[in-house]
């Protein structure tokens, strides 16, 4: 698999991914947290154009998409019953989406963001017990709970690397 910027050409297949990934999370017991068409083409749209949106391919095929930023996110200011594992700077990932097509494409996503700066966040609706499993068995952490622009509640993930832990640890 391969990670690269999404394209304006790809927009369509991208949105077909996302429509699947809503149909799979309300078939999986998660029927709230992408309602009314979440994300929006527009959403989507601004992703691309900021350079934040990227896919994952086996081959030719997009197998998954998702939003990465390394710039702070505002939802992430305040947490609720816990603690991030550290202030430092961080990348945050969003709005992941398998094709469906092929294992491991999440787990696949999530290290290549974490390979990127070392220090990622997260969050997932409390009814997306499959996220909640992909976040656990990479190496996240739940860290509290966030609340997102509409104010519904998320579970809050962080993982770090041991090195920057230890290191941060030291200096206090």
């Amino acid at each position: 698999m391969q990670i690269t910027k999404a394209k304006t050409e790809d927009l369509a297949e991208i949105m077909e991914i996302y429509g699947r990934a809503r149909v799979f999370m309300q078939e999986h017991g998660n029927p709230s947290q992408w309602k009314e068409g979440y994300p929006s083409t527009e959403l989507v749209k601004k992703d691309l154009e900021n350079g934040e949106l990227y896919v994952c391919r086996e081959g030719q095929d997009l197998a998954g998409v998702f939003m990465f930023s390394m710039k702070p996110d505002p939802c992430y200011e305040r947490i609720e019953a816990g603690a991030w594992k550290n202030d430092r700077p961080y990348g945050v990932m969003h709005r992941m989406a398998s094709a469906g097509k092929v294992r491991g494409v999440a787990s696949f996503c999530l290290d290549w963001c974490y390979a990127r700066c070392g220090n990622v966040r997260g969050d997932t609706h409390r009814e997306n017990t499959v996220m909640q499993q992909v976040f656990e068995k990479n190496g996240f952490e739940r860290c509290g709970i966030i609340y997102v622009e509409d104010g519904s509640p998320r579970i809050a993930y962080q993982r770090q690397k041991e090195a920057q832990a230890d290191a941060f640890a030291a200096k206090e």
